[in-house]
């Protein structure tokens, strides 16, 4: 490494509890988000399975 290299490395500072509860919230979040769009996928899936489920009993 050169001497500029480590230079332009800048510290990380901790974060406040303030900033802490944010980037939790904030994570939480994108959690949630995933969590529903699995669900409305698994629920899409279902559906389609009923229906082909119909279709083959309809039509033997």
């Amino acid at each position: 490494m050169l001497i500029k290299e480590v230079e332009t490395i800048k510290s990380i500072k901790p974060l406040t509890p303030q900033q802490q509860r944010i980037d939790t919230l904030k994570q939480q979040v994108k959690r949630d988000q995933e969590a529903i769009k699995a669900e409305r996928q698994r629920q899409q899936v279902a559906k389609a399975q009923q229906q082909l489920q119909r279709v083959r009993t309809i039509k033997p």
